[in-house]
């Protein structure tokens, strides 16, 4: 350790260095202590809600097929053996309150030899008539409902697809881990989630010559035994002899494994009920999931079905398809899969608090967020003041720190417009557009692989940069980079090709970076969270097929171009030429002089379109608020719902109607008061990572950091073969991550992904020390051309001094107490070897503050 980093390591543990006065950070430190109100209101709000009574209860009414309208006095029919049907009961109150009350109702039916009921609202056949079932609350009140029953003693064969491989999938015996995987387990393989029923048939009855399965006694098969573990199964218990599902195996082995024949109906879709509901701290809801199928019948499947909430720590679900809330405000969503249909139900926790003070909305993004927090019960922070606002916007936009004398003109301006000026100059800056082309230039992967690749990687992120400069409309940048063809001196967004190089790579960054779509999973079989089959995939990727590649004539460079052809894909698990076609959409039938990819940027530009401009908002509004609407913001599926669906609607509608203009994006978002609010919590939104009603504050990224470490210290960048001062946002590629330890080590991407995940904002142990004690940062600190050697040698008041500091590093000033601890350190007496007091050495104590100063989280975040 160096002399230098010894004194200021010194006071650090006994408490000098923080008597400079950083300890305290106006937005963050008061969190703590709020953090702690919060709990205890939360929990006296959950405690409240729990207990209170949501009114006089007015009525019951039992459902099965619709959410409470007037199809629901429809009677229940039951045909055959297997029927079933699971019933909701629902109380409403005369507050309007909605509660599932179907485990608090005890049910009966008459006459007793119709149906059976359960306590949880199962209905199952017991033989052929009429009856009916009533549900009679604790307090007395009944609903009633009619059901019929017809062949119930009658079992249809079995299908294997329809009934079989989902007793599979619910097990968990076609998972990811077990006999789902590519290899399968220990000699079984089944087809991962049942997407491929034909496959797992084979698999069951005719490998192993057989041995899996017993016609002659069906209990003794190898499949059941292990299943149910009276063998040993390395995967344990996965059914219960008792079970539904058991027995349904045990008949299907019995009447001889049918698969089904040909014209059997197949699952056209699900839907659960309710879709959406309203409920309160550690409320329950009893979900029911029915499956419409292709020749128009509907099945109860609420047993078979999975069930996976979005957010484990606000919700947990169970089996049989009930959801338990725990004490947590917001919204939840509970993604449902039976075979390769999936739905989404979403619950609406309130937290109950009085929503009577709200600001003034400046534009719909405001009245959509408020709108929210009323609907919940959760109050919004106060606004922020000025000073933190122009250090929050100019970090987001210019990703910079504001001067002390941009912050003394904002500050001494009176007008009311004032911030909406600040924002407009900021988007009219070359700092803007330098901070976002590193964003964009880090997702189309501008990477330096090879020193041959120098060329191409400055041309594409000057490309870049000059987009956003000028404003050029988002769907055309998008097409500039998908279409691109020619080579990097005409055309640099060609570029983007070196790095994604076969049409895998091409299809799938198209997707998540400009759709929001993760379709990777869809290469092998069907997604698992969403509707995209294999089909899908590959007619996506045709619209790459006709990429053509040949020599420039420069070494690492290529020629771009357009193959004529017919473009397809060949679909690898039916081995079927695809033609292309957008997502969801019909196919195209494209002349083979014609570029598809221009098709396809016509598509992705549609105004219908429902991904283009949903993602892209969605991306925006994460870098402004740390968090975005889907999160994370590249996996926008149905099952993974905006946590403000009409806010995330509003804003792609009116992204298209501004003609895809970034700027008009950028404006609308940081002049709305919600983004304008306060980073400090109240005593009711401490823990809301979700309704936006406070600001949440986000680390620095590296380049920031950098540059803003920099800009404090009074220090310039030296970047390889850069003019000295390059700002670190304005590095054009990631060759340089290598020669800065520091912008590694604050997680720099290396443009080696399309996610935005590949940079990282996690805080780390080697941060924190390269922080305060790093050789390069001592080196700046003690620099002779050093803000600390200009404080030192600089005739002002140590007032006036400390105010600059505080001004570079927070955009504030320092309050009493701060700028009586800096003065009382630079005031201090030493003493010498002899005993003497000296007046402290005034360049390290400006050292020791400036030093403080970048270690605190103040200074670290933007809030």
């Amino acid at each position: 350790m160096n002399r230098s980093a010894e004194h200021r390591l010194g006071p650090a543990r006994s408490g000098a260095t923080n008597s400079t006065g950083p300890r305290r950070c106006s937005a963050l430190r008061p969190c703590l202590l709020t953090l702690a109100v919060f709990l205890l209101t939360v929990a006296a709000f959950a405690k409240e809600t729990a207990t209170k009574s949501p009114g006089k209860l007015t009525s019951l009414q039992i459902h099965f097929a619709a959410d409470l309208d007037a199809k629901a006095a429809a009677p229940l029919k039951l045909v055959g053996k297997d029927a079933k049907q699971q019933l909701l009961v629902t109380a409403k109150f005369d507050s309007g309150a909605l509660r599932d009350f179907t485990r608090q109702v005890t049910f009966t039916a008459a006459p007793a030899n119709i149906v059976k009921v359960e306590k949880n609202g199962m209905v199952t056949p017991l033989g052929d008539g009429s009856a009916t079932i009533t549900a009679k609350s604790a307090d007395g009140a009944t609903a009633t409902l009619s059901v019929t029953v017809a062949k119930a003693k009658f079992a249809e064969p079995v299908n294997f697809p329809n009934q079989i491989v989902p007793i599979f999938t619910k097990a968990g015996c076609n998972g990811g881990g077990c006999h789902g995987k590519s290899s399968g387990q220990n000699g079984f393989k089944l087809s991962l989630l049942g997407f491929e029923p034909t496959e797992d048939f084979e698999h069951l009855v005719k490998e192993a010559r057989g041995r899996r399965l017993f016609p002659a006694a069906p209990e003794r098969s190898l499949l059941v035994e292990k299943g149910a573990a009276t063998l040993p199964h390395g995967g344990g218990k996965r059914l219960d002899p008792a079970s539904d599902d058991y027995k349904l195996l045990v008949r299907w082995i019995a009447q001889g494994m049918p698969y089904g024949k040909p014209t059997d109906p197949t699952v056209a879709r699900i839907e659960v009920l309710p879709k959406e509901r309203t409920m309160p701290f550690a409320g329950e809801q009893q979900l029911v999931v029915l499956a419409h199928y292709t020749d128009g019948s509907v099945q109860d499947v609420t047993r078979s079905a999975l069930y996976e909430p979005n957010d484990k720590n606000m919700a947990r679900t169970e089996e049989d398809g009930r959801v338990k809330l725990f004490d947590q405000p917001g919204d939840v969503a509970v993604m449902v899969r039976y075979q390769a249909k999936v739905a989404v139900f979403r619950a609406t926790i309130p937290l109950g608090a009085t929503v009577d003070k709200l600001p003034e909305p400046k534009n719909f993004v405001d009245e959509l967020v408020f709108k929210k927090l009323r609907t919940i019960g959760m109050p919004p922070s106060e606004n922020c003041d000025d000073a933190t606002f122009l250090r929050r916007v100019t970090v987001d936009i210019a990703g910079r720190l504001p001067t002390p004398e941009e912050l003394k003109r904002f500050l001494a301006d009176p007008s009311t417009g004032k911030r909406e000026l600040w924002i407009d100059s900021l988007l009219d800056s070359a700092d803007y557009a330098e901070y976002f082309a590193n964003k964009w230039a880090a997702l189309l992967r501008n990477k330096r692989t090879d020193a041959k690749y120098t060329r191409g990687t400055y041309a594409f992120w000057t490309w870049i940069r000059d987009s956003l400069l000028e404003n050029k409309p988002y769907d055309e940048f998008v097409r500039e980079v998908v279409a691109a063809s020619g080579d990097l001196a005409e055309h640099p967004p060609v570029a983007w090709y070196r790095q994604v190089k076969d049409t895998t790579a091409q299809m799938e960054d198209t997707a998540q970076l400009f759709l929001g779509m993760r379709l990777q999973c869809a290469q092998c079989h069907h997604h698992p969270f969403e509707k995209w089959s294999q089909q899908d995939y590959y007619s996506f990727s045709a619209f790459f097929s006709q990429v053509g590649r040949k020599p420039s004539g420069v070494p690492g460079e290529e020629v771009i171009f357009h193959k004529r052809g017919t473009a397809t894909a060949t679909n690898k698990k039916t081995g079927q030429p695809v033609k292309p076609a957008g997502l969801g959409s019909a196919v195209m039938e494209i002349p083979p002089d014609e570029d598809p990819r221009q098709l396809l940027a016509d598509w992705m530009s549609r105004k219908e379109n429902p991904f283009f401009a949903r993602s892209l908002v969605n991306r925006y509004w994460k870098h402004f608020f740390n968090r975005g609407l889907v999160e994370p913001e590249d996996d926008m599926r149905e099952t993974n719902p905006a946590t403000n669906p009409e806010l995330l609607d509003a804003l792609a509608a009116d992204f298209v109607k501004s003609g895809y203009d970034l700027k008009h994006l950028v404006r609308t978002i940081t002049s709305s008061r919600t983004y304008q609010l306060s980073a400090v919590p109240n005593a009711h939104n401490a823990v809301d990572r979700q309704n936006f009603s406070r600001y949440y504050p986000k680390r620095l990224t590296a380049e920031v950091l950098f540059d803003s470490v920099n800009a404090l210290l009074k220090s310039e960048s030296r970047f390889d073969r850069l003019p000295p001062g390059t700002r670190a946002v304005a590095l054009p590629d990631n060759s340089f991550n290598a020669s800065s330890y520091f912008l590694t080590v604050f997680g720099r991407p290396e443009s080696s992904s399309s996610c935005e995940c590949e940079r990282s904002q996690d805080a780390s142990l080697a941060q924190s020390l390269h922080l305060l004690n790093a050789k390069d940062i001592q080196d700046k600190l003690t620099a002779d051309t050093g803000r600390a050697a200009l404080l030192a040698a600089d005739p002002r008041s140590d007032d006036e001094k400390v105010r600059e500091l505080y001004a570079w590093a927070c955009s504030r000033a320092p309050d009493a107490k701060e700028l009586s601890l800096a003065k009382g350190h630079l005031e201090k007496k030493v003493k010498d070897k002899d005993g003497k007091e000296t007046p402290v050495n005034k360049r390290q104590a400006y050292e020791d503050i400036l030093w403080a100063l970048i270690n605190t989280k103040e200074f670290l975040f933007n809030h």
